[in-house]
């Protein structure tokens, strides 16, 4: 009887698994509409009053996504307000929703990895993972390995989807 061999774990493959890379830390989101009257309009001596008196403290080292989450029309002095409020506390601050602040975690992050590392390898960009990471963190790891890599796939070893092949 023959012996069954492991191709995929014998195989040159490189797995770059963007989970590995999660930025660790309390994500939190700070909604403007909850200091808009009715959610929907902005009152600024109210608003500056709510601001004032909200415990900032609470976001004490945490990625904070600033947003409104109805479909009021906020002046873009609001957000850089409520930034100002969260910036002694925060460790960082973005104009969005939590899959903006990942993505923006993941564009810092990955600017500064060697990807030198990955020269003339075939490269698997893993898809599973259990933690939310955004599909632009994808778009930027794959920007990052094309230069090096000699193939870029995506998915898992047993099922990956060719994306890039290097021209010989």
């Amino acid at each position: 009887m023959d012996e069954i061999i492991n191709k995929v774990a014998t195989s040159k493959l490189e797995v770059f698994d963007l989970e590995d890379h999660y930025p660790k830390g309390v994500r939190s989101q700070v909604d403007i509409s909850q200091w808009l009257l009715e959610g929907f309009l902005l009152k600024e001596k109210d608003f500056r009053e709510h601001l004032k008196n909200h415990d900032w403290t609470q976001y004490q080292g945490q990625f904070v996504a600033v947003n409104c989450s109805t479909d009021a029309i906020v002046p873009a002095w609001a957000s850089i307000l409520v930034t100002i409020q969260l910036a002694p506390f925060a460790k960082k601050i973005v104009d969005g929703n939590i899959d903006d602040l990942n993505a923006a975690l993941y564009e810092e992050l990955l600017a500064k990895i060697d990807f030198s590392a990955y020269v003339n390898k075939s490269i698997i960009i893993k898809g599973c993972s259990q933690k939310p990471v955004p599909t632009r963190a994808y778009v930027l790891a794959a920007q990052y390995l094309q230069p090096y890599a000699r193939s870029i796939m995506y998915g898992e070893a047993c099922s990956a989807v060719p994306l890039y092949k290097a021209k010989k």
